[in-house]
């Protein structure tokens, strides 16, 4: 085995988003582009020429095509930089939220998870790679503008010659002087979540007959929801479908929500529906959760969790507090409201609830997008969620539905959806953008498609703990009633743009608590053709996916 210092040129457009470096897998298959992202990684976290001198990585990913042929490289890559261990999840397996666990649990300096998330997989499919750091959350924005910056410039990259190492077989291999040790996934992440829950409580609800349906979307969810629901908690062997992570996801869309988890959707309307559905997606941060004929939106679900999480072993202390995303329902601010505890609103992207964790002034955190989360970690996490809502059933005797009607006879129902329009091309979607921006000084005070507008802004956020800014994260039309539309350019697909419009009109009157969200949302729809001209500006007369 030999270190070699092998010579490279840039490639544009390395700038990870919200959630890393999201690529077709071809562009990730191309010759030096993960050794150049790597190796950018590497030199901004320890400096040009410094080693990793006794620091522990962990690494692992969601299975999908390419994670097997990347960690291979980013092992050598490790050696080379110095790193004294790795720890691989088996197979080169690791969930987010386990990946989280995983550095947390073992105080490792940081992590690197391979992963596209709810993206679809297979060649021709998505591949991603982030880092989180030692808190086990994702990379800060100033850190991620620092690897994009150096992966401008870069010129050599180091690797080791060493053969492939096995990734299949527990135990410690050797790369040059890093020991790599591979570890069940599952392990470290299954003791948090066995801390925090009442598994005996579970247990009897699974002894009593409750019927679960936990859809893993043939993703990386699946051997973890097998090993806790089914093997810890007793429920049927199952429960848990679609549970073999594939490296294309059975040519299916992992993303758990109504418009791609149709199978789970068709069971829980049925008239034979189980008591209760759960999906979760590519890399099992995400959730999304089902009663008996009856939907669950993730605004609703964090404001179920908050205001019943004393009834949970894990919290039964209380909550210091709670954040959302800016385009996340404001139905936890009003649960938050009635418990006299804080509620943060935050942009997109969960690294932005971590220095509210570490810094203790929030405890359960979440995004519209059907991604929760609480202080055990730092990124979301989709069994965790499940089991929140498994444990509230089995303690309360209630139902998912009799839960969130709940939530809205005391606090209203915050109507809510999200409208996506996929695959603009870039600089239409930055047009539609900049034209909205440029009405933000006079929409206040006047009447759009008959509906009174309040005021209207461009989010920005400033940190509580650290004091940095982010500036343009969401463009907020907010009417006289408090009702809001909200568009922003997502930062998670890997072609052209995605505009994302979020509705929402709260709605205190319970006689109207069942109107088709759509429906009672109707103005609104209204309201935002009128201000952003979506369908000038994209060529589109409906959203690709309405959620």
């Amino acid at each position: 085995m030999t270190l070699q210092s092998l010579p490279t040129t840039p490639f544009a457009g390395q700038l990870p988003g919200t959630s890393g470096l999201r690529k077709k897998v071809t562009v990730f298959q191309q010759p030096r582009y993960l050794e150049n992202f790597v190796q950018a990684l590497f030199d901004v976290l320890h400096g040009e020429y410094q080693l990793a001198t006794g620091q522990t990585l962990v690494l692992g990913g969601d299975g999908r095509f390419h994670n097997r042929a990347a960690v291979q490289t980013i092992l050598k890559m490790a050696a080379a930089r110095g790193y004294a261990r790795v720890l691989l999840g088996q197979g080169g397996i690791l969930s987010t939220p386990a990946a989280s666990a995983v550095i947390r649990r073992h105080q490792a300096s940081g992590g690197i998870i391979l992963s596209a998330s709810h993206n679809p997989g297979g060649p021709d499919g998505d591949f991603g790679i982030k880092y989180n750091a030692a808190n086990g959350g994702p990379a800060p924005e100033k850190l991620t503008q620092a690897i994009y910056e150096r992966t401008q410039v870069i010129e050599r990259y180091q690797i080791s010659d060493a053969a492939d190492i096995t990734l299949d077989m527990l135990g410690t291999q050797q790369i040059e002087d890093m020991t790599v040790e591979v570890i069940d996934p599952v392990e470290d992440h299954a003791a948090v979540l066995r801390s925090l829950f009442d598994f005996d409580a579970i247990r009897a609800l699974f002894a009593r007959g409750f019927r679960l349906r936990y859809d893993a979307m043939w993703a990386v969810g699946g051997p973890y929801a097998k090993a806790i629901i089914e093997g810890e908690l007793g429920a049927p062997a199952g429960t848990v479908v679609h549970a073999e992570p594939l490296e294309d996801f059975g040519g299916l869309h992992p993303d758990p929500n109504p418009a791609y988890a149709e199978d789970l959707v068709a069971h829980l309307m049925a008239a034979d529906a189980p008591d209760m559905g759960a999906a979760s997606d590519g890399d099992a941060d995400r959730n999304m959760i089902l009663g008996r004929g009856f939907l669950v939106s993730p605004s609703d679900s964090l404001a179920v969790l908050t205001a019943h999480a004393t009834q949970v072993p894990g919290y039964a202390r209380g909550l210091a507090g709670v954040a959302r995303s800016m385009p996340t329902s404001t139905a936890v601010d009003r649960v938050a409201k009635a418990l006299d505890i804080a509620c943060y609103e935050t942009p997109t992207g969960w690294k932005f609830f971590g220095n509210l964790l570490d810094a203790g002034k929030v405890t359960l955190c979440g995004e519209e997008s059907y991604g929760t989360g609480s202080d055990h970690v730092r990124e979301k996490d989709g069994l965790w969620a499940v089991l929140f809502w498994l444990n509230l059933v089995a303690v309360t005797g209630k139902s998912v539905e009799e839960l969130v009607r709940g939530l809205w006879r005391a606090h209203g129902r915050c109507v809510y959806s999200r409208h996506d329009y996929d695959g603009i091309a870039t600089e239409k979607a930055n047009a539609l953008m900049s034209e909205l921006r440029a009405q933000l000084p006079t929409l206040g005070g006047t009447a759009v498609a008959g509906q009174p507008v309040a005021w209207a802004d461009d989010f920005a956020y400033t940190d509580p703990v650290d004091g940095s800014v982010s500036q343009k994260q969401g463009v907020r039309v907010v009417l006289e009633d408090s009702s809001r539309v909200v568009f922003r350019l997502s930062g998670t697909g890997t072609e052209g743009a995605t505009l994302r419009v979020y509705l929402e009109r709260h709605e205190p009157d319970a006689s109207r608590h069942d109107v088709p969200a759509q429906e009672a949302l109707a103005p609104l729809v209204a309201l935002a053709e009128a201000v952003a001209h979506i369908r000038q500006h994209t060529g589109m007369d409906a959203p690709t996916v309405m959620t």
